[in-house]
This record gives C-alpha cells, structure tokens and sequence, in this order.
C-alpha cells in the first residue's frame, strides 16, 4: 500500500494548479478554502512536492490570504512571506536579521520599532520576495466552508507531510537557509500544526472526495 504522503501528493499533483498572475483566474478560485503549495525545482518521487499548505480565518478570505503572500509586499501581514525573508537574509549574512523580526502592525508596536528599521532595505527584501514566490511557485485549491473545518483539514494534511519523514528537501532549496529547524527539518514553509494527529485512513478518503468533488464532510 502507497503511503498517505503519496497519496496527498498524488492526489493535489492531479488538481488545478494556479501561479501568478492569477488575477485573471481568481473566479475559480474559491472564497474558503485550503491551498497547497509546491515549488519549482523541488521534487517528491515522480511529483512536485508539497512546500506549504494553508488557510484562512476570515469568512471569504481565501483570495485575500493568497494575495497577502504573493503579490502585497508586507511581511508583517504574511508569516510566509517573513519566513522567506528570514532565509533571503541569512543566506546574505546580513546584519539585518535580527530587525527584520521587529513587528508594526500595531500601533504601540510602530511607536516602539519603527525609528529602529530601515524601510528602503526591508522595501528591497520584500521586492525579493514576491520575485522568488511570484517566479517559483504554484498552488491549488479545494473548497471548504467553515473555519473549523479548514483548520481541521490543514492541521491534519501538515502533520501527516511532516511526521511521515518522507520529504526531501533539494540541497538548493531556500528553505535550508531558514533560522527556524522546524522549517529545514519537514522541507516545508511552515512551523506550526507539524506534530499533530495525522490523518487516518478514512479520514484521507473524506478528503478525496472533498478536494475532488467539493463534497461537504
């Protein structure tokens, strides 16, 4: 019997994919929902390989949440797009690092970092961002409704990729590059949800037919 990682690979490897500009396409995309996403250059056995997967809290906020890492340039919006600076950086030995942990998203938080940052460097860095996220990489979607379904759906997906210690990272991938371990150790983009429930078999089943047919589980 093939392997649930295989078997998710199998399974989105065979979806619609999406890579930016997606604009055009956004109607086909649905308002709630999981994406998952797979990079360039980045392989698993005969399939793109699976380099994050995520949601979104909102009510009708899928499209938002996909424009939020690919196109606005504001890490502090985007843990993806913070956790590729981190990499960007680190590889570049920079002395900026630690700064570009600093938040303002808040006001008490701009009062606080703001005069500390440099916003024509971080303006660069996120410029390199979007360039690497826009060039390399891809996604597709599935519908889900209610925010404790995607939750539920994208906790179980996470920690089955992660815990089955069957994704390779390449030895060119950025993510080897990232000050977080969980991120170089799982191969994926991501930090939290690795060590949860994985999915059991019928549970896999229920989300074929979810991502697949569109069927409510």
């Amino acid at each position: 019997m093939t392997t649930l990682t295989f078997r998710l690979h199998k399974l989105f490897n065979e979806k619609r994919r999406f890579s930016f500009p997606f604009s055009q396409q956004k109607k086909e995309i649905p308002q709630n929902g999981i994406y998952i996403i797979f990079e360039d250059r980045e392989t698993f056995g005969d399939f793109d390989r699976i380099v994050r997967v995520g949601t979104h809290t909102g009510n009708k906020r899928l499209r938002s949440r996909l424009n939020q890492h690919f196109v606005k340039e504001n890490k502090n919006r985007s843990i993806f797009r913070k956790n590729i600076g981190r990499c960007v950086l680190n590889k570049d030995k920079s002395p900026y690092l630690p700064l570009w942990e600093l938040d303002t998203t808040s006001k008490a938080a701009k009062e606080r970092n703001l005069t500390r940052l440099d916003l024509n460097f971080e303006g660069q860095i996120e410029k390199r961002i979007s360039d690497y996220i826009q060039g390399n990489l891809s996604f597709c979607v599935f519908q889900v409704d209610t925010k404790e379904q995607r939750l539920r759906w994208e906790r179980k997906i996470v920690s089955t990729l992660a815990k089955s210690n069957e994704l390779k990272s390449s030895n060119n991938w950025l993510g080897n590059h990232s000050t977080k371990e969980k991120i170089r150790e799982s191969g994926l983009w991501q930090v939290n949800e690795l060590y949860n429930d994985e999915l059991t078999e019928q549970e896999f089943e229920d989300l074929r037919k979810l991502a697949l047919d569109g069927l409510t589980i």
